[in-house]
């Protein structure tokens, strides 16, 4: 894990530097240089996290949570995360406004997302009234 955070620093680093040299000669090129960055630490980390999936579908096991729940809560989870890194990477080219619509997208499809979680928890909670009147 320790190399890998050395990995995705230094492959920052050198896309940052990238783009600042070409900037000045071809800014378009900078634009594209720092999408290209961008998409390779996310897929590099997305490859790191494919490995520890295993460990969330153990933990529904021994706690008994449908897999379903847990699966909907790491989808949640992926699309907050990937709204913010691809919100992050609108700011840094000026388009703030559109960063902002893309994050409250997101935000409403975890709602959505959220809403079968919310529904078993009502369903659990009156059960549990049920069982104490």
């Amino acid at each position: 894990m320790t190399a890998q955070i050395f990995q995705l620093v230094g492959i920052a680093f050198v896309t940052a530097v990238a783009a600042i040299l070409v900037k000045s000669t071809k800014p378009e090129l900078a634009v594209v240089i720092t999408i290209a960055g961008s998409i390779i630490l996310l897929l590099f980390v997305l490859e790191a996290f494919r490995g520890s999936i295993a460990i969330f579908t153990d933990i529904a096991a021994a706690t008994g949570l449908n897999s379903t729940i847990v699966r909907t809560l790491l989808k949640m989870v992926g699309i907050a995360y990937l709204v913010e890194f691809s919100a992050g990477i609108l700011a840094d080219f000026g388009q703030n406004s559109l960063a902002d619509k893309l994050i409250f997208c997101g935000k409403i499809l975890i709602l959505i997302l959220a809403v079968p979680i919310l529904e078993s928890v009502l369903s659990l909670a009156g059960e549990l009234i049920g069982l104490m009147s």
